[in-house]
């Protein structure tokens, strides 16, 4: 039977196996708002340093968030453990300051909808390190990972070839590794008991943290906020919005809340939503790479995806 995990955290078992409408709601905001923040973060360093930006953006959003749990379950809702509270830090650096800070940076270089199209790839980081662990997935599953790395081979290809920075090729892919370390880890470490209040600290951790990489940078050094374009302060004031309070929420209140197998869908949702936004608005170029190794990476996705919900399913 599936399950729901209600705010403070306690699971409850849906009748009849059924997921809730919380949970597909949530999922839907994953699937369309964060595949559009590639576009946002693209718009955003046009005109703002990267991780001053990004840490801002999460800080902003983490403080904005502790203040709702606060309003609506009291400061106690706040309180954590030491421990919970190391692992939320930890949770919050791989997240936010490693995956989402080196996508920021390599989006100065890099066109949107390959950056999502190489994110894409997060689930197949999370089955290497389940194997790494001792984890033993279905041939299937290794199989997708096989042709998941196929199609990153061609969608590197750009940077090879001197289309876009092969710096920021690989730091996109770095920052998805880091990302499925720190999904992962989610799943292993003992996390506050209020999912929202876990992700509040976890902004404000990986929040920090960009703002000193951005200092460590010398982001600040003749930083001109006059000179920031209407369109990044717009961008910005999305991703606080939708893109950190809204749909990273959602997507942390789903590792609670729904099988893993589920909420790992929209890792082949988002570039799509993603590679459209950046055709149609920022007219960035549909090359073969792109399409066919976007292609070869999603369906190696939807292999991983379907096989893992086919075994918890038998299980």
């Amino acid at each position: 039977m599936s399950t729901s995990t209600p705010v403070d955290g306690r699971p409850t078992v849906t009748p009849h196996g059924r997921l809730t409408g919380a949970v597909w709601t949530a999922l839907a905001l994953v699937y369309v708002v964060w595949g559009s923040t590639y576009l946002g973060i693209r718009i955003v360093v046009e005109t703002m340093p990267p991780f001053l930006s990004a840490g801002a953006r999460f800080i902003t959003a983490g403080v904005l968030l502790a203040a709702v749990v606060a309003w609506r379950y009291g400061t106690a809702a706040l309180r954590v453990t030491r421990a919970q509270l190391g692992s939320a830090v930890l949770v919050g650096l791989l997240l936010i300051l490693g995956g989402n800070g080196l996508v920021v940076l390599a989006e100065t270089s890099v066109p949107s909808g390959l950056a999502a199209l190489l994110v894409a790839a997060v689930p197949m980081w999370v089955v290497v390190l389940r194997t790494a662990t001792g984890d033993r997935p279905p041939a299937r599953t290794l199989a997708g990972v096989l042709i998941g790395l196929a199609g990153l081979a061609v969608l590197t290809s750009p940077g090879l070839s001197g289309a876009v920075r092969l710096s920021g090729v690989l730091m996109v892919l770095a920052g998805s590794v880091l990302w499925s370390l720190g999904s992962f880890s989610a799943s292993k470490l003992p996390l506050p008991g209020n999912p929202f209040t876990g992700s509040a600290y976890q902004m404000l951790a990986g929040g920090i943290g960009g703002v000193v990489v951005g200092l460590l940078r010398g982001e600040h050094r003749g930083l001109d906020p006059a000179s920031f374009s209407t369109a990044s302060w717009l961008a910005l004031g999305y991703l606080v919005l939708f893109g950190s309070l809204v749909a990273f929420t959602a997507y942390v209140w789903l590792l609670r809340a729904a099988p893993l197998s589920l909420v790992a869908t929209y890792a082949y949702v988002n570039p799509v939503v993603a590679v459209a936004l950046g055709s149609l608005i920022l007219d960035e170029a549909l090359t073969w790479p792109i399409v066919a190794g976007g292609a070869v990476v999603v369906t190696a996705v939807v292999v991983i995806v379907s096989t893992e919900r086919r075994k918890k399913k038998q299980q």
